[in-house]
């Protein structure tokens, strides 16, 4: 069976658990793709509050194989469970940026005021 898709595909984990118990499948779905999109397949599941995972070993080798690649954290979950020989990708994490804080910007306004009267 051969898959031909116009866009990338990746293997990357979806969320289907309830507020405050994340629970995801790993699935195969469109790299630009938004996080309620319709997967192509259902990989697996993974459970982080129990460090549970159920993969289906032979279909990610598959689709590993058709070209479609993991995420950072989906490869590190897919080495952590013995799927992937590699080493595990460190995750880049942003650095939030710091607001300027508005006493300052306060302060500033009421100076010009008093400078003018």
């Amino acid at each position: 069976m051969e898959y031909n898709h116009p866009y990338m595909l990746a293997i990357k984990l979806q969320r289907i658990g309830k507020k405050h118990q994340p629970s995801y499948r790993l699935v195969v779905a469109e790299k630009r793709s938004k996080m309620l999109a319709p997967p192509v397949e259902d990989l697996g599941s993974y459970n982080p509050l129990t460090k549970l995972a159920n993969l289906k070993k032979d279909r990610v080798s598959h689709w590993m194989k058709m070209g479609a690649q993991p995420t950072v954290t989906a490869h590190n979950l897919l080495v952590g469970q013995g799927v992937l020989t590699s080493a595990k990708v460190a995750v880049k994490m942003s650095k939030a940026v710091a607001k300027a804080e508005p006493a300052a910007k306060e302060g500033v306004v009421v100076e010009d005021v008093a400078a003018e009267v």
